[in-house]
């Protein structure tokens, strides 16, 4: 199993596939990252030399932010927002949607699950 940068890639996948379990690298990144190193498309994990292994893993720690830094960097740009009390910042505090969103009816991801409010009883005559 090979580890690049701090993560467990799978072995059986393919190199482009598997690149993306690394937080941070999503599919054109893994494209690119292949490009540049001259990995084929269809090279799985497990076909890699330990030397094609140690060259991805440079690649990464040297060009691209991942994992725990980006994890990191993403998080200080949430607090300074809030720290700000901008909108964007007001909306991450209340746990509401940042981007304009309609919260009338949708948003159950970003608000949780539906509460019910009583409502007044009715009275009998």
């Amino acid at each position: 199993m090979a580890r690049i940068a701090g993560v467990n890639i799978p072995t059986n996948k393919r190199v482009l596939i598997s690149l993306r379990y690394i937080y941070g690298i999503g599919p054109s990144n893994a494209v690119d990252i292949c490009k540049q190193l001259g990995i084929p498309d269809e090279r799985r994990v497990n076909q890699l030399s330990d030397d094609e292994v140690l060259r991805i893993r440079e690649l990464i720690d040297r060009d691209y932010r991942v994992e725990g830094d980006l994890r990191r960097e993403i998080a200080m740009n949430i607090k300074r927002l809030m720290d700000l009390g901008c909108y964007r910042g007001l909306r991450h505090r209340r746990g509401l949607p940042v981007h304009g969103q309609r919260t009338h009816t949708n948003a159950r991801t970003r608000k949780g699950k539906a509460v019910a409010i009583a409502g007044k009883k009715k009275v009998t005559k």
